[in-house]
């Protein structure tokens, strides 16, 4: 079964008792891989519930995949994988045992279930480690374990909920990079959930912010980082200190950032003023382009206006 959308939900409700989690909640998201963001109680678990079939909704409708979320919750498990945040492993049994019996659950046979770990073992890089307890990892070693259980059986959507909690730098870098390859050279979309921002911005192409159980936004992270009016992002061969007195010298606002400039034009000024301070100073500018708000900016504005 095929869509053009990945998924598309039409004014999804769920309540528990008095709390309600995902209110009249409408959106579709297209394919590829997509990072959900909010803060503590905005929704996300239980839309990633929803999402896989897992809770009864109370009012809406919508599907995944083409699949109804209503009718053929089995279906939409057979093809998504899922990546839970929760300690999931089985104690005394074997890396190799663990990811064959996920595939054996999603209806592989005996056979290929034990095939098919052993490549996403290899692909994750447990090769080494198949058949030790899985108790014995790394927490690092534990997440792609996980991860290799959750594409095991090749799902179309893999959804990753909160993958890189409690890793180290490099733990977090081979996951992410896993999560990279996944998307761009396997083709398989993704739903990363995740409070880390800079983990969403490394893998994911869109995003949608829910808070209190509502949208906030959605859409293609390029579109939603607004380039802010008349600023901008400079970077000089060399000299950038003499480059920013020079242009503060000038009236424009100077911010050293990293290894460039923002730089704020004032009134009446035009971004031709920074080529002609350059030119007169005998800088090189190699880099320039207008300021764009960054993820974390588009979080929290998102955020601010459910104040």
């Amino acid at each position: 079964m095929e869509s053009s959308h990945l998924f598309r939900l039409e004014n999804l409700t769920k309540t528990y008792g008095q709390v309600t989690a995902l209110r009249d909640l409408s959106v579709t998201m297209p394919r590829g891989a997509i990072g959900l963001l909010g803060p503590n109680g905005a929704g996300k678990t239980t839309l990633i519930r929803a999402l896989l079939g897992l809770i009864t909704i109370d009012a809406g409708r919508g599907d995944v995949l083409g699949r109804d979320i209503r009718t053929q919750p089995l279906e939409i498990r057979g093809a998504v994988g899922f990546v839970p945040e929760d300690e999931c492993l089985f104690p005394s049994v074997v890396g190799i045992e663990f990811v064959a019996y996920a595939g054996e659950l999603c209806g592989m046979g005996r056979k290929d279930a034990m095939q098919r770990a052993h490549e996403v073992l290899n692909y994750v890089g447990l090769g080494e480690a198949r058949y030790r307890r899985a108790e014995s990892y790394s927490t690092g070693m534990k997440q792609r374990l996980k991860l290799a259980a959750g594409i095991v059986h090749d799902p179309q959507l893999l959804i990753l909920d909160e993958p890189t909690n409690g890793m180290d730098p490099a733990g977090r870098q081979e996951l992410l990079e896993l999560a990279r390859d996944l998307s761009s050279e396997k083709g398989m979309s993704l739903i990363f959930s995740s409070h880390i921002l800079p983990d969403i911005e490394a893998v994911c192409d869109y995003v949608m912010v829910l808070g209190r159980g509502r949208l906030l936004t959605a859409g293609h992270m390029k579109e939603l980082e607004e380039a802010h009016d008349r600023m901008y992002e400079v970077r000089v061969k060399l000299g950038q200190e003499k480059f920013a007195e020079r242009l503060t010298a000038a009236g424009c606002g100077v911010q050293p950032r990293e290894d460039r400039l923002v730089v704020e034009l004032r009134d009446g000024q035009q971004p031709e003023l920074l080529w002609k301070a350059a030119t007169d100073s005998g800088h090189q500018i190699r880099h320039f382009r207008p300021l764009r708000s960054t993820l974390e900016e588009v979080f929290l504005k998102a955020i601010g206006e459910t104040d």
